[in-house]
């Protein structure tokens, strides 16, 4: 009788280094908050954060450059192309978040989050914490983890790997938005809010989980799509899995039906957070949205292409008229995130594969899109942190009035960006634009170009609500906003985000190419 052969599974060390960076620091971290003493944390803290994901950055690109695409980690990931580019911009948005984080300049020494999140706001407690300025170091362990979770979920290449990714990243964030220093009531409800329904959509997903295993009898994508092709199983499963499906991922990229969790979100969560996730989550809800969709259930395009079809129409009508309505800033670019969500979706259902004898397939088209988005938010929160009253953030659109005359520099900057967001011409946001609706046009959705370009053009209208109150309308009494003192590396920020949106404006060809290049899925 021969012995028992046990096969050690092989670990592509070098390939799943930025995942065990991430991974590896965030646990770190939490040791750093269990035995450091409290006021050497926020340095340290800091510190091993920005050095965790540069390092994880420089993992990916390397891997990038020396074209190493597989599927690692016995089937639970691939990492090609798209998994590369946006992991890659999910850790430069990282960076841009460790620097809202660590702001502490704007609020004269404090962060933006809560002194003691667990004491009721108010009480004496509460006031106490403040009064030490005593503050939440762990945040930043809680932004690795964040961002471990979203590339697993970026390139998980089974079901149930995605399903854990899912959880990884949102229990995070549930946790962040939570922790606002101002305005803890409304912070509190954002949170609370966000984890019932996040909660909600994410059993909505593992159901689909559960009817896809039941029709393909696997989780991974390469069966999946086998098994759609061999149409032996009863069809009903499929179709089923594949909405309830749909569901958890669209809650997460914030289309309509599911985006009622965003407005609130966005006003309640601490405006690092707000700025951190607006693109984040996006990413990778977006990226696994692609993968899912064009690997795991291609074969059946036919079937969920009008339903993703109808969803960008009624995310892109709701986030641009809703938008109208809108008097605080953070409000309004939250349903500006819905609008360009439905932008997203109208490249995305075109369905345009790398390939094809196209100009521009749909993956490279949405990977450049979230780069332009991605920019311009991070640079946008970041102004809005500065813009502030005695009471905290004054985020109303009546405390940028005048603005242009008051500090023209800070202006000019987020009129850069609103330009952006509006897909005005020499702008990113423009370039953006026009590959996603080109794609959209290629796949023979020329009627949903029609209904992007005319929401684009409503959209435009509330950004520039802002920019003509900015430079030419005067400031109410009581109303109006003064920028604080931001630290440099805040400006660092602001800066680089400014540059990327005007060099992707003028000299797209080069990201564009990238994207083109990093647009091909393996299995």
């Amino acid at each position: 009788m021969s012995p028992l052969e046990i096969t050690v599974p092989a670990v592509e060390w070098m390939l799943e280094a930025p995942l065990l960076t991430l991974l590896g620091a965030a646990v770190l971290g939490v040791l750093v908050e269990a035995v450091v003493p409290r006021h050497h944390r926020y340095p340290l803290q800091t510190a091993l954060t920005l050095l965790a994901i540069i390092v994880a950055l420089g993992f990916t690109v390397n891997n990038w450059i020396a074209g190493r695409f597989q599927v690692v980690a016995l089937g639970t990931f691939a990492l090609d192309g798209p998994a590369y580019f946006f992991w890659s911009l999910l850790l430069v948005v990282g960076l841009g978040g460790v620097v809202l984080f660590a702001e502490r300049s704007v609020a004269g020494g404090v962060s933006a989050f809560a002194a003691q999140a667990a004491t009721v706001p108010g009480s004496p407690m509460e006031r106490e914490a403040e009064r030490q300025q005593r503050e939440h170091t762990e945040i930043f362990p809680l932004l690795l983890f964040c961002l471990f979770g979203m590339l697993m979920f970026s390139a998980a290449n089974d079901l149930l790997t995605l399903f854990v990714a899912l959880e990884i990243f949102s229990l995070p964030l549930y946790v962040l938005s939570g922790m606002g220093r101002r305005r803890r009531w409304l912070s509190q409800e954002a949170a609370l809010k966000y984890f019932l329904l996040g909660a909600f959509s994410s059993a909505f997903f593992l159901f689909g989980v559960a009817l896809l295993y039941g029709y393909a009898g696997s989780f991974t994508y390469g069966r999946i799509a086998q098994a759609i092709v061999a149409d032996t199983s009863p069809r009903v499963l499929l179709l089923a899995g594949l909405v309830l499906l749909a569901v958890g991922l669209l809650f997460k990229v914030g289309a309509v039906p599911f985006h009622s969790w965003t407005p609130d979100v966005y006003t309640g969560a601490p405006t690092p957070v707000t700025g951190f996730m607006a693109i984040a989550t996006k990413t990778a809800a977006v990226a696994a949205l692609l993968r899912v969709f064009y690997v795991a259930l291609g074969g059946a395009r036919w079937d969920w292409q009008p339903m993703i079809a109808a969803v960008a129409v009624a995310t892109m009508v709701v986030g641009a008229v809703v938008g109208l309505l809108q008097q605080d800033l953070k409000r309004l670019l939250a349903y500006s995130s819905i609008a360009h969500a439905g932008f997203i979706l109208a490249g995305f259902v075109a369905a345009v594969g790398a390939g094809e004898d196209v100009n521009v397939s749909s993956v490279g088209a949405i990977a450049f899109y979230l780069l332009a988005y991605g920019m311009a938010t991070l640079g946008g929160f970041a102004l809005i942190t500065m813009v502030r009253r005695s009471g905290g953030e004054a985020n109303g659109i009546a405390a940028w009035q005048g603005m242009g005359q008051t500090d023209p520099l800070v202006a000019s900057v987020m009129t850069l960006f609103l330009l952006s967001f509006a897909g005005i011409p020499l702008t990113a946001g423009f370039v953006g634009k026009l590959v996603v609706f080109a794609a959209a046009w290629e796949g023979g959705f020329g009627w949903l170009v029609l209904v992007a370009v005319i929401a684009s053009l409503v959209t435009a209208f509330f950004y520039l609500r802002v920019v003509v109150a900015m430079w030419f309308s005067a400031p109410e009494r009581g109303e109006r906003g003064s920028v604080a003192p931001a630290s440099a590396a805040t400006w660092l920020l602001v800066g680089v985000a400014g540059l990327a949106t005007v060099f992707l404006g003028l000299f797209p060809g080069t990201i564009l190419d990238l994207a083109a290049g990093a647009a091909q899925f393996i299995r």
